[in-house]
This record gives C-alpha cells, structure tokens and sequence, in this order.
C-alpha cells in the first residue's frame, strides 16, 4: 500500500488509509473545451447535489468555490469504519440519495434477511452483507464520489438545457493535502477564485464558494455545513472536527485575514518573500496569485509528509530521485520551507 495513481492525473493517499487516518484532496473539474456554460442556476444545483453526495459517501467539502467554467473542492475523504455499517447507518445515507419508495424496499430486504439469519436459514452477514456491498463500496471514495457528483450533475444539466454528450474534461485532478498549514492555504486559495479572477475584490461577496456560503448564511442552517468545513479544514490537524460553533470568534478573524493577505504562516517562516524581477510578496499575498504547486504539485504539505508519499511510492521514480519534498518557487516561494511538493514542476512556476 502506498501513494496509489488513479489515471495519470489522480494520486491516492493509500498510505495514509491504511493507517485509518483521513485524507484531503484538491479536486478541480472543467467544462469540456472550458465553455463558461455554469451560470447561477447551474452552480446552485450543483452545490445542492454536492451536499447530497457529501451525506450518502460520508465524504466531506471543506472548501469549494463554483465558476463559470470549473470548481475547486477540498474534499476529506475519511476511511471506511472497519466494524462497516449497521443496517440503521446504511438506510440513512441511501434516503439522502435516494427516493423514499426505493429505501423502503432496501429495508423490506434488509429485514427479509435479518429474519432468515434469526431463523437459522443462513450465516450473518452472508443475505445482508451483499445488500450492504451493493452501495457502500461507493462511500468513503474518491473517485466514486466524483464519478456520482459529476454524473448527476450533467444529467440534470443535458435535461435542464436540452443537450446531449459529455458535459466534463475526461479527468479530474486530484492534489493530497496534508491537514494543517497546507489545508489552510489550499482552502483559502481555492475560497479566493473569485478574486483572483477579477469577479470580486472581497471573496465574502462570492455567493458560490464555501467562505461566501459561510459568511452569506444565517443561524437557522443556510452557511453551517460551509463553516463546519471551514473549521475543518483550519483545525483538523488540532483535532477539531466538522462543527459550525468554533466558526465564530478567532477562526472566522484569522481565515479572513488570510483570505485579506494579511497573514502570516509562522515566525520567521513564510515571510515576505522578494521573488524573481522585482516584486515582493507575503505569504498571505501569495494566495492571490496562481500557485501551480497547488493544483499540478502531486502532493502538498510538509517535508516529512511529502517525504512519506514519495518513501510509498518510490517504484514510480527514477532511481536518480532520491528524495521527495521539492521547494517551491516563484509566487509560491513565501510558503517555501513550510510547504513542499512532491512534484518539482518546471513551468508555469514563475512570475508571468
């Protein structure tokens, strides 16, 4: 088990499941021939459906902005429970996918086979385990979730506008993000989209991305699940789970001075950075700025982690590698001993 390669664009953090730990992914889709063909209706459905997915893979959105053309996701994709799912469990997450009519017969069969097993007709887990198989082995999935997503997404999309055909780029790409300061700046970089695009000054003002989503809702659940992955993506790595409540307060100030470039990763690392010609640039600042590291870098995060992905992968390098963490430079050279890549890209790292 290690650092597993979906295609060529999707890397897997099997190391990091196999130790029953989570893991965060960057996940960016484009519109085939990046037509701007996603409009208000269209991202509000496609949130709508992402939050559906979210509830029946047990998956979680951290972070996401929705353009015109593409969409960013900071998915956490935790490993399946090893005790699996009670019947209770497995209905539940099918009724946030499913029609009403379809659950009550996958319980109807559930119970059939509950009471043949109470009769003595047949083993545990032998009648109920492929019901169970039958849609699990799409929970706790990378691909499958954006197989799901992605789908679903483009039949509503070909009915909604009378088309036919491929609606996405044939692969995703897919990035492993280390919790901690990485997920911080991929969050916040992922929530600035907008900005960089020159849609808004302020990524508040952005109603289809998680910060929007999170400072735009209000107490009654519009903007919670926004907040909660949020603080997750802020504070996993302190153990903070999925939870709305700490939002409020220290996180919600800190994330918007980061989202503001105003600040810092740590003392003394991560400071103003002059980079190449003559400009200079803080760590907060270099945010706004396109960091291919962060959507093409493999892997993101620190020196040991990107050393462990690359330790479980070896096979797949040349015998002239010998290390893993690469530094990054250009715009990104702020983060440069703080974040590393796994991948030492070679264009489209410098200043334009």
């Amino acid at each position: 088990e290690g650092l597993g390669l979906m295609r060529k664009a999707r890397w897997l953090a099997t190391w990091r499941h196999s130790g029953h730990k989570p893991v965060f992914y960057h996940c960016i889709s484009r519109v085939v021939d990046r037509r701007f063909v996603l409009g208000a209706e269209e991202k509000e459905k496609f949130r709508a459906l992402m939050r559906v997915y979210e509830r029946f893979s047990g998956c979680r959105v951290l972070s996401y902005c929705l353009m015109d053309n593409h969409f960013h996701l900071l998915l956490e994709v935790p490993p399946r429970p090893p005790e699996g799912f009670s019947d209770a469990q497995l209905l539940e997450r099918l009724s946030a996918l499913y029609p009403e009519a379809f659950v009550a017969e996958i319980a109807a069969q559930l119970a059939e086979a509950r009471g043949k097993v109470a009769a003595g007709l047949a083993a545990e887990g032998v009648l109920t385990g492929p019901i169970h198989e039958r849609f699990t082995y799409r929970m706790h999935d990378l691909g499958e979730f954006m197989k799901g997503l992605l789908q679903r997404y483009t039949q509503w999309h070909n009915r909604r506008h009378a088309r036919s055909g491929r609606l996405w780029e044939d692969r995703f790409k897919s990035l492993i993000v280390e919790d901690g300061h990485a997920a911080r700046a991929i969050a916040a970089y992922i929530d600035l989209n907008p900005v960089r695009a020159g849609i808004v000054e302020d990524p508040a003002a952005y109603r289809w991305s998680s910060y929007g989503e999170a400072i735009g809702g209000n107490a009654k659940g519009h903007g919670r699940r926004a907040r909660a992955g949020l603080v997750r993506a802020w504070g996993a790595h302190q153990g903070l789970e999925a939870d709305a409540e700490p939002w409020s307060g220290r996180i919600a100030a800190a994330y918007r001075e980061l989202l503001l470039g105003k600040a810092e990763a740590s003392a003394g690392v991560g400071q103003t950075t002059r980079g190449e010609g003559v400009r200079e640039i803080s760590y907060g600042g270099m945010l706004r700025h396109r960091i291919r590291y962060f959507t093409d870098g493999a892997v993101i995060g620190s020196r040991g982690f990107v050393d462990q992905a690359f330790a479980s992968a070896r096979q797949r390098f040349g015998p002239r590698r010998v290390d893993g963490a690469r530094k990054l430079r250009g715009p990104a050279a702020p983060a440069a001993g703080l974040l590393w890549s796994l991948r030492d890209l070679r264009k489209g790292v410098t200043w334009n």
